[in-house]
């Protein structure tokens, strides 16, 4: 229409596909193209009332033919508009609309007709209704007769083309003559071998409708054996159900195979148990019959002791006194704690990032300095190792000429002390690796009361070092009478105690002053064989572990406060979380931690680690793990705490049936120490 010529009046309009290039035929020819009659210029498909469009280009490849344009089916892509298949409304506030195979900007037509322009040509228009909008290039279509007969016919439900006959003869691909061989070998598909879901939702729904009564199935009456009638059905029922003690006799067991007339042969008796089975008391025989095998069941006999069975059985129901148990229904899920998911109770190490290599044998203690700057381990090579934490380098090497048992760094800042436990002897190192204020602090304390003695009834007996071991950083050495497994330093890092385990002693654990050289035995009696000791972080108690339980020392009072039994056979170790209101709380941490690792790994528990500033705590085991946990305990006693597993941190060879041996937390990251029998130390981040 003239009204559409008027819309595009600028340059760019031109190259928006709704105009024709302008060539001639000739060209067209040479070109290797010709002219297809019509107006549309580009291939689109548009849904219009529910039908869809099929346009063609104008210019074809010679290698098209004529009649391929009189098919149906051929659907040719637009190749002005290069866009390709994404929502026309993304260009809605652009000046253009698209893109052509130059990479040109398609712009859109200039449009001036508001609503009562369209009803105008709407009425005055007699082609209106055949004009269809592109959307891909902005451009208004007219159609032609032919594709307006086209989209009648697919309404209509018939084919495209007018020429195909679609009752033509079809071709038998397959005779009724049966050949030798196959006509193909294909393998059966493998839904014939699987049942079909479809039949199978049918009889779900068939069995679901007879079970709610909706389908009654047919069913044929038998009349040829008689009726039957029950002598029971008048009577009242109700009366014993109304009754509030009322309880329904137990049921007869089903039978089994050996009471069939053809059991299999596995539940018929041999010779010698026949034999056994008479000789027996009838109370004490599994079965009250011997299974027989019979042909038929028409040769099968009577039971002679149907009657007395049933006289029994009657007089049992009568003589039985039955309670009622009132059961309370109540789900298994409730009374499973909700725990948070671990990514919200994050930072917690969950990756392994260095490797400390070096020892030559298995590594049974580590500890990290106050600052977190200098991890110490003890070996059984006899040497005590000195690491950076962050490069894993060894800054120095002692030779202590024994397998080291236990290495702790003194918790007091202000100095720079480390004790290891070797044989019968505790050595006091000072490594100098920290300012020359600490070093001359630790110095001044090691110099200590020269003119004391250690106490007769200990038989500690202290000593200095000399020559070669001077120059190595040792400076004390604390000869016990017995061997040493475990040393533990007081917070204020003045004292520190060590354990003697001996069942037949009562010198087990000695309490040591640095300052005064002095040594005391705080326990007049055997207790039981200890395993290891703590001081607590804040308050002046003292904790002794045995085998089976722990008991808790006030300090100030001298005296017994506290005995728990612990859930486990054997204690370990101990750990305690350092920020703990009340004693009560500490040796709770103490419990769940015991019964929490023993529920959790597989093999022997070696040593627990309590962070000093996040609510984590991890345990060291022989499978070669170390889980790490998160731990919160609640002021209020009567909330149960919060125990949630996090990680499982594996990196540990197993060696010799023995795993990790040793665990500890960084004093300010959230990192954690391990080291094992695989003479490794690796720190998890």
């Amino acid at each position: 229409p003239e009204e559409d010529e008027d819309l595009s009046d600028s340059e760019d309009s031109v190259y928006s596909g709704l105009e024709d290039s302008g060539s001639d035929s000739e060209e067209d020819e040479e070109d290797g193209f010709f002219n297809v009659p019509g107006d549309v210029f580009h291939a689109v498909l548009n849904h219009y009332s529910g039908f869809c469009w099929v346009f063609l280009p104008t210019r074809l490849p010679r290698f098209f033919s004529k009649d391929m344009l009189m098919c149906p089916f051929l659907v040719l892509q637009d190749i002005r508009n290069t866009v390709g298949n994404i929502p026309m409304e993304w260009y809605r506030d652009f000046p253009h609309i698209g893109y052509d195979l130059d990479g040109k900007k398609i712009y859109k037509p200039i449009r001036n007709k508001d609503e009562l322009d369209d009803f105008l040509d709407k009425m005055e228009n007699p082609d209106y209704w055949r004009t269809v909008h592109d959307n891909q290039t902005g451009s208004v279509i007219v159609l032609s007769d032919e594709q307006v007969e086209l989209v009648n016919r697919l309404q209509r439900g018939q084919f495209g083309d007018i020429n195909f006959n679609e009752y033509q003869p079809s071709v038998e691909y397959f005779s009724s003559d049966v050949m030798i061989h196959p006509v193909t070998n294909r393998p059966e598909d493998k839904r014939s071998f699987i049942p079909s879901l479809v039949e199978k939702e049918k009889v779900s729904k068939l069995v679901h409708a007879i079970k709610m009564g909706w389908i009654k199935p047919r069913r044929v009456e038998d009349n040829s054996r008689g009726t039957f009638y029950d002598l029971w059905a008048s009577e009242d029922s109700s009366i014993l159900s109304k009754h509030r003690m009322h309880l329904p006799a137990p049921k007869i067991p089903l039978p089994g195979h050996n009471e069939s007339y053809n059991p299999p042969p596995e539940y018929l008796f041999t010779d010698e148990e026949r034999a056994l089975w008479e000789q027996q008391d009838p109370s004490d025989r599994k079965l009250p019959y011997v299974p027989m095998k019979f042909s038929s069941l028409r040769q099968v006999p009577a039971f002679p002791r149907f009657i007395h069975e049933r006289f029994e059985r009657c007089l049992d129901l009568y003589l039985c006194p039955r309670q009622r148990k009132m059961r309370v229904n109540v789900n298994p899920e409730d009374l499973i704690p909700k725990l948070p998911k671990p990514k919200d109770l994050q930072p917690f190490p969950t990756v392994q990032s260095l490797v400390y290599r070096g020892h030559s044998s298995l590594i049974r203690s580590i500890s990290v300095s106050p600052s977190g700057q200098w991890l110490a381990s003890g070996s059984d090579d006899g040497t005590v190792r000195i690491w950076e934490v962050c490069s894993s380098r060894c800054m120095k090497t002692i030779q202590v000429g024994g397998a080291v048992k236990t290495v702790t760094w003194n918790p007091n800042p202000a100095v720079c002390l480390l004790a290891v436990a070797l044989n019968s002897v505790v050595l006091i190192l000072s490594p100098a690796l920290a300012d020359r204020q600490v070093v001359s602090s630790s110095e001044r304390l090691l110099l200590g009361d020269q003119e004391a003695e250690a106490a007769e009834d200990t038989g500690a007996v202290w000593s200095e070092a000399e020559g070669e071991e001077l120059n190595q950083g040792i400076r004390l050495k604390v000869h016990h009478p017995k061997a040493v497994h475990q040393v533990v330093w007081h917070a204020k890092g003045d004292y520190l105690a060590s354990v003697m385990p001996d069942n037949s002693s009562h010198l087990q654990v000695l309490i040591h002053q640095l300052s005064r050289r002095r040594s005391q035995n705080p326990f007049r009696r055997n207790k039981g064989l200890v395993q290891c000791v703590s001081f607590h972080p804040v308050r002046p108690y003292f904790f002794v572990a045995t085998q089976r339980s722990v008991r808790i020392y006030n300090l100030v009072k001298q005296e017994m406060t506290k005995k728990l039994q612990a859930n486990s056979k054997w204690i370990s170790s101990m750990a305690f979380y350092p920020v703990c209101g009340s004693v009560s709380l500490t040796v709770l941490i103490v419990l769940i931690t015991c019964h929490l690792i023993c529920r959790h790994h597989k093999k022997a528990v070696r040593g627990v680690a309590y962070h000093r500033v996040y609510p984590l705590f991890a345990s060291a085991s022989d499978d070669g793990s170390v889980i790490v946990c998160h731990g919160t305990v609640y002021n209020d006693l009567l909330q149960n705490p919060l125990i949630v597993p996090v990680k499982v941190l594996r990196g540990h060879v197993m060696t010799h049936d023995l795993g990790v041996l040793d665990v500890t937390f960084h004093p300010t990251q959230p990192w954690v120490f391990s080291s094992g029998a695989d003479n490794t130390i690796r720190l998890f981040t």
